[in-house]
């Protein structure tokens, strides 16, 4: 059933998606995310069209990453997808996989497990105000001190005293 079971469809509204050598990076604009996606993630997230099964992904990845691998690593990666919101929403049909097992048995391969590093970008207001740091003016135009520091009755940021 697994190996017969198409892969959901790659997510593609309002996504900014940057391809490497080894790796794609994915914007997400509604949720302020980006994602790293290692090369054999990348791979999946390619073949998730709704109509390629797992066992033909197994194939292609097979053939451009020159290690063994099979379905369990497909749905991994495909349920890594699916948390980040990168493909489709759909009913969740892909089984269950557990990492841990999958790094056990692939130890010596370990390198074509699925990868994918996420972060929250900060919202535009946040990202467009720099904090000031110690002796720097703060109030007016730049009201926020770096962490750890306040503005004081001079208007300048100072340490905290401890």
């Amino acid at each position: 059933m697994k190996d017969i079971a198409a892969l959901p469809r790659t997510r593609t509204d309002n996504l900014v998606i940057r391809e490497l050598d080894d790796e794609t990076l994915v914007y997400d604009m509604e949720r302020d995310e980006a994602h790293c996606l290692n090369q054999t993630a990348a791979l999946v997230w390619k073949h998730c069209d709704g109509k390629t099964t797992a066992r033909e992904a197994v194939q292609s990845l097979q053939g451009t990453l020159g290690v063994s691998v099979d379905t369990d690593i497909v749905w991994l990666a495909v349920q890594q997808l699916r948390r980040f919101h990168l493909v489709e929403d759909t009913p969740k049909t892909s089984p269950g996989v557990s990492r841990r097992a999958l790094v056990l048995k692939y130890a010596p391969a370990a390198l074509a497990l699925p990868v994918i590093m996420s972060i929250t970008a900060p919202t535009p207001a946040v990202a467009g105000s720099p904090c000031a740091s110690v002796g720097q003016a703060c109030g007016g135009s730049n009201p926020n001190c770096c962490a750890g520091l306040f503005c004081n009755s001079t208007s300048q940021c100072q340490t905290i005293p401890t």
